[in-house]
């Protein structure tokens, strides 16, 4: 009972940040967002901090279960066009409904993990199916420096991610076909 009493109040505090920034996320905001008595909150998470790390862990638990769903509904990828496809997907799903919203959270709790160190440990990008199957692809498809383009080419797809948030409208095609040629490409030439 306790555990799904803290993650309802972990949602609850997603959904707070989400919705009202940094500034909105208390102990009281989430007893209300959760509809719990107040001082439920605080009775859980003594502290804010103690409060953010349990968003943060949240969160996290709810990306890898996300990327995890993906790479079992998308069929392996061995083409540029099914790794652009699911890239679309991601941040489609990264845009739109919970995705949106814990995207909004995602990224106010970056910006707070720059001064805690604990939250930006459990930020720090884990390995998880989405990563792995673009490690898989790139290694398939003869990149030597593995590793490094796929670090480049998913923080490039967060980066667009990010933009759109902020700018409104979708991640173009175009664009996620760009980061994938420049993630093949070795001397200068686009591998296909």
């Amino acid at each position: 009972m306790a555990s799904d009493r803290r993650t309802l109040l972990a949602d609850a505090a997603l959904d707070v940040l989400a919705d009202d920034g940094i500034r909105g996320l208390t102990h009281r905001a989430v007893d209300r967002r959760a509809a719990m008595p107040p001082g439920t909150t605080s009775a859980y998470f003594r502290t804010r901090a103690a409060l953010l790390t349990a968003l943060v862990t949240r969160l996290v638990q709810l990306d890898q279960a996300e990327l995890h769903t993906m790479t079992e509904e998308l069929p392996p990828l061995r083409t540029v066009a099914e790794l652009v496809d699911g890239m679309s997907l991601l941040t489609r799903r990264r845009l739109t409904g919970e995705g949106r919203r814990r995207s909004l959270a995602r990224y106010a709790c970056a910006v707070e993990s720059v001064r805690d160190p604990e939250l930006r440990a459990i930020l720090v990008p884990r390995e998880n199916a989405g990563r792995e199957a673009v490690r898989e692809f790139l290694a398939a498809h003869g990149v030597t420096d593995v590793e490094n383009r796929t670090h480049i080419l998913l923080t490039c797809l967060d980066g667009l991610v990010f933009d759109r948030l902020v700018s409104g409208g979708e991640v173009p095609r175009e664009a996620l076909e760009g980061l994938v040629a420049a993630a093949l490409r070795q001397g200068g030439r686009p591998r296909h």
